[in-house]
Protein backbone atom coordinates (compact mmCIF):
# COMPACT_ATOMS: atom_id res chain seq x y z
CA UNK A 1 0.00 0.00 0.00
CA UNK A 2 1.26 3.46 -0.90
CA UNK A 3 2.16 5.92 1.80
CA UNK A 4 -0.44 8.69 2.23
CA UNK A 5 0.77 12.21 2.91
CA UNK A 6 -1.47 14.97 4.24
CA UNK A 7 -0.45 18.34 2.79
CA UNK A 8 -1.84 21.86 3.13
CA UNK A 9 -1.56 24.48 0.40
CA UNK A 10 -2.03 28.24 0.64
CA UNK A 11 -4.09 30.05 -1.95
CA UNK A 12 -2.70 33.50 -1.24
CA UNK A 13 -4.50 36.38 -2.91
CA UNK A 14 -3.24 39.97 -3.02
CA UNK A 15 -5.11 43.29 -3.27
CA UNK A 16 -5.02 43.12 -7.09
CA UNK A 17 -6.92 39.79 -7.01
CA UNK A 18 -3.80 37.92 -8.09
CA UNK A 19 -2.88 34.51 -6.71
CA UNK A 20 0.61 33.45 -5.63
CA UNK A 21 2.02 30.54 -7.68
CA UNK A 22 5.24 28.73 -6.74
CA UNK A 23 7.52 26.82 -9.12
CA UNK A 24 8.94 23.62 -7.60
CA UNK A 25 12.73 23.52 -7.83
CA UNK A 26 14.56 20.82 -9.83
CA UNK A 27 15.64 19.21 -6.50
CA UNK A 28 12.07 18.75 -5.23
CA UNK A 29 9.80 15.78 -5.88
CA UNK A 30 7.58 16.56 -8.89
CA UNK A 31 10.20 19.06 -10.12
CA UNK A 32 9.65 22.14 -12.29
CA UNK A 33 5.88 22.16 -11.88
CA UNK A 34 3.77 24.90 -10.36
CA UNK A 35 1.93 24.56 -7.07
CA UNK A 36 0.34 26.53 -4.30
CA UNK A 37 2.95 26.82 -1.52
CA UNK A 38 2.56 24.79 1.67
CA UNK A 39 3.70 21.51 3.08
CA UNK A 40 3.10 18.45 5.21
CA UNK A 41 0.85 18.48 8.25
CA UNK A 42 2.82 17.25 11.27
CA UNK A 43 1.43 14.75 13.77
CA UNK A 44 -0.95 16.43 16.27
CA UNK A 45 -1.08 19.64 14.18
CA UNK A 46 -4.28 21.15 12.77
CA UNK A 47 -4.32 22.16 9.11
CA UNK A 48 -4.43 25.93 9.80
CA UNK A 49 -1.46 25.84 12.19
CA UNK A 50 0.44 23.65 9.73
CA UNK A 51 -0.22 26.06 6.87
CA UNK A 52 0.86 29.13 8.85
CA UNK A 53 4.05 27.33 9.96
CA UNK A 54 4.89 26.09 6.44
CA UNK A 55 4.41 29.52 4.85
CA UNK A 56 6.58 31.18 7.51
CA UNK A 57 9.30 28.54 6.84
CA UNK A 58 9.02 28.49 3.03
CA UNK A 59 8.18 32.09 2.14
CA UNK A 60 9.35 34.10 5.16
CA UNK A 61 6.04 35.90 5.66
CA UNK A 62 3.02 35.63 7.95
CA UNK A 63 -0.43 34.68 6.67
CA UNK A 64 -3.90 34.41 8.09
CA UNK A 65 -6.48 32.03 6.74
CA UNK A 66 -9.65 33.76 5.57
CA UNK A 67 -11.88 30.86 4.67
CA UNK A 68 -12.69 27.28 5.48
CA UNK A 69 -11.15 24.57 3.30
CA UNK A 70 -11.37 25.70 -0.35
CA UNK A 71 -10.48 22.39 -1.98
CA UNK A 72 -9.77 18.92 -0.58
CA UNK A 73 -8.36 16.49 -3.11
CA UNK A 74 -6.57 13.14 -2.94
CA UNK A 75 -4.25 12.39 -5.83
CA UNK A 76 -2.32 9.20 -6.53
CA UNK A 77 1.26 9.66 -7.72
CA UNK A 78 3.50 6.72 -8.73
CA UNK A 79 5.00 6.25 -5.28
CA UNK A 80 2.56 7.87 -2.83
CA UNK A 81 -0.93 9.25 -2.22
CA UNK A 82 -1.33 12.93 -1.42
CA UNK A 83 -4.31 14.42 0.38
CA UNK A 84 -3.98 18.08 -0.63
CA UNK A 85 -6.06 20.55 1.34
CA UNK A 86 -6.12 24.06 -0.17
CA UNK A 87 -7.04 27.00 2.05
CA UNK A 88 -7.51 30.62 1.04
CA UNK A 89 -5.42 33.12 2.97
CA UNK A 90 -3.72 36.49 2.78
CA UNK A 91 -0.35 37.90 3.78
CA UNK A 92 -0.52 39.94 6.98
CA UNK A 93 3.19 40.59 7.48
CA UNK A 94 6.23 40.50 5.20
CA UNK A 95 6.59 39.71 1.51
CA UNK A 96 6.62 36.15 0.14
CA UNK A 97 10.18 35.24 -0.86
CA UNK A 98 11.23 32.02 -2.60
CA UNK A 99 13.65 29.98 -0.48
CA UNK A 100 12.77 26.40 -1.48
CA UNK A 101 11.01 27.19 -4.77
CA UNK A 102 12.71 28.27 -8.02
CA UNK A 103 10.31 31.14 -8.57
CA UNK A 104 7.19 32.88 -7.25
CA UNK A 105 4.75 34.79 -9.45
CA UNK A 106 1.39 36.50 -8.98
CA UNK A 107 -1.24 35.64 -11.58
CA UNK A 108 -4.85 36.58 -12.25
CA UNK A 109 -7.33 33.67 -11.99
CA UNK A 110 -7.98 33.61 -15.73
CA UNK A 111 -4.24 33.12 -16.42
CA UNK A 112 -3.67 30.25 -13.97
CA UNK A 113 -4.14 27.63 -16.69
CA UNK A 114 -1.11 29.02 -18.58
CA UNK A 115 1.19 27.20 -16.11
CA UNK A 116 2.14 23.51 -15.91
CA UNK A 117 0.66 22.57 -12.53
CA UNK A 118 1.52 19.61 -10.31
CA UNK A 119 -1.35 17.13 -10.83
CA UNK A 120 -2.56 17.30 -7.21
CA UNK A 121 -3.02 21.10 -7.49
CA UNK A 122 -5.13 21.00 -10.68
CA UNK A 123 -8.58 20.59 -9.02
CA UNK A 124 -7.99 23.73 -6.90
CA UNK A 125 -6.71 25.62 -9.97
CA UNK A 126 -9.83 24.68 -11.93
CA UNK A 127 -12.07 25.68 -9.02
CA UNK A 128 -10.33 29.08 -8.78
CA UNK A 129 -10.69 29.72 -12.53
CA UNK A 130 -14.43 28.98 -12.37
CA UNK A 131 -14.88 31.23 -9.33
CA UNK A 132 -15.49 34.87 -10.21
Amino acid sequence: MKKQVKVVAAIIENDQNEILCALRSPEMAIPNMWEFPGGKVEKNEDIYTALEREITEELGCTIETIKEVFNDNTHEYDTFLINLISIKCRVVQGTPTASEHSKLIWLKRENLDSLKWAPADIPAVEQLIQEK
